[in-house]
């Protein structure tokens, strides 16, 4: 079955977009691996710990794990039932995959309509953490509406390259690969 270029095109740039921003969140492991270490260090070597080494790591942590979401869908890296996946035929493998990025989808317009409002309300409210430290917390907040459009566009992208492709033949690299 030929893929329509318009679809093509979505595949590539949502996935592309997704890769960028996987590589991009990855490099904050370089941050949230010394912050935890100078803290650590700080707490058991030299009695003092620090008022904002653990939220900051924790405050960088969620982005990094929503944001690498949506690419790490697209490798194939989420867990899965791989017994039950294995077990079955080619045809009802696509039919479970193309069910499965329905519900994604579905799942993600629910978490979109009741995470966007509590972002902007966040923001608007200039909301804080409250602890001593008392970083700004809306920039973490907005993250969860930002991940979970993208892991949908990307789900939306996958559910596309199914459903264009033959049931019995293998993913085409262009059609998959960004």
């Amino acid at each position: 079955m030929i893929v329509p270029k318009v679809i093509r095109l979505y595949v590539k740039a949502i996935t592309g977009v997704n890769r960028l921003l996987f590589m991009g969140v990855a490099l904050l492991a370089f941050v949230i691996v010394p912050v935890m270490l100078y803290e650590v260090v700080a707490r058991y070597v030299f009695n003092a710990p620090t008022v904002w080494g653990m939220e900051l790591a924790t405050l960088i942590f969620g982005p990094y794990f929503l944001l690498g979401g949506p690419y790490l869908l697209h490798l194939g890296g989420h867990v899965s039932l791989d017994l039950v996946h294995r077990a079955l035929s080619p045809a009802w493998k696509r039919r479970s995959d193309l069910f499965n990025h329905l519900v994604i989808i579905c799942f993600c317009a629910i978490l979109l309509y009741y995470s966007l409002p509590l972002a902007m309300q966040s923001w608007a409210f200039r909301e804080t953490s409250f602890s001593a430290w008392n970083p700004q917390i809306w920039p973490v907040k907005f993250s969860i509406p930002l991940a979970v459009s993208l892991l949908a566009a990307q789900s939306l992208a996958e559910f596309l390259c199914l459903l264009y492709r033959e049931p019995s033949s293998r993913p085409d690299e262009d059609e998959v690969q960004a």
